[in-house]
């Protein structure tokens, strides 16, 4: 199991993966990743927000995909696949302004071409903000 604080390495022979720069952007910290649960978290920043300052959809669902992502790799990675964003249906339920984003991804589906993620984000009240289901395809790793 991958923990905060700690690199990110899929398997001994990989390369080590750093989240890319469009999650560093926004601020996606990962708390916890295996190929079944990941969580993470997002500081709520001006950067993030609309202009009528409610966090934007597109974090909300960039989240999303983002644990999918590295959830899926845990998994396929070690035998030789890569997991790819393939579809992302996010819904809207409350906003958030401030405080964090927390956000868990369990895994619903692990096929041999895709596994299906439900993603459920909260603030730091527990309450339910967005959901999103996830399908990351599932290709060979190309060296």
């Amino acid at each position: 199991m991958f923990t905060s604080g700690e690199s990110f390495t899929l398997c001994d022979g990989m390369r080590e993966v750093q989240p890319s720069p469009f999650d560093r952007h926004y601020g996606l910290e990962i708390d916890e990743a295996t190929d079944e649960l990941v969580r993470g978290h997002v500081p709520v920043r001006e950067h993030v927000l609309q202009p009528v300052g409610l966090v934007h959809g597109g974090v909300h669902a960039s989240i999303a995909e983002a644990l999918a992502s590295v959830g899926t790799n845990v998994g396929v990675v070690p035998e030789g696949n890569i997991g790819l964003g393939m579809s992302n249906h996010s819904t809207f339920l409350r906003s958030i302004r401030e405080g964090t984003i927390h956000a868990t991804a369990r895994c619903v589906h692990r096929g041999r071409t895709t596994w299906v993620w439900d993603v459920e984000l909260t603030d730091d009240d527990g309450r339910l903000c967005a959901v999103s289901r996830v399908t990351i395809a599932v290709r060979p790793l190309r060296t």
